[in-house]
């Protein structure tokens, strides 16, 4: 038997980073992304965010590549999206994303991080926490070609 805990915190925003996921409906996506997780034989710790991006903490099943699965989850989500008629604004996510590892010691604060989204988002932005997020994990940047 193999044994694996590769942790992963999953950042992506709408197209234009336009606030297009409606509160009102956002529990039902994440129970959609939920699933596609679960059929990946991933499991997902925490899922949240706020009208133009979402935050996803899981671990990442060894027989699965990261860009794949990211893709999987934004495409069949995309879709589900579209045509559920919920999300009327929504034109798609972000070809880009972020993709931060950690370990099991910090496991608990960066689902209490995303637990917290819409609170912290009162103080900043999607950009900023994204480029706060590369600066942390010391990935050198240019701001051009940030989300």
């Amino acid at each position: 038997m193999s044994y694996r805990q590769i942790f992963y915190q999953i950042v992506f925003g709408t197209q234009n980073r336009e606030a297009t996921i409606a509160e009102e409906h956002c529990e039902e996506l994440y129970k959609y992304i939920w699933g596609i997780i679960k059929n990946k034989n991933c499991k997902l710790y925490r899922i949240n965010g706020v009208e133009d991006h979402i935050h996803i903490f899981t671990d990442l099943h060894p027989s699965l590549s990261l860009s794949d699965y990211i893709k999987d989850i934004k495409v069949a989500s995309s879709i589900w999206m579209k045509e559920c008629g919920k999300f009327p604004a929504f034109r798609g996510w972000q070809d880009k994303y972020g993709a931060f590892t950690y370990s099991i010691r910090e496991k608990d604060m960066i689902i209490n991080y995303i637990r917290n989204q819409k609170q912290h988002h009162e103080h900043e932005s999607f950009y900023d926490e994204f480029k706060r997020l590369l600066a942390e994990q010391g990935i050198q940047f240019d701001e051009r070609y940030l989300l």
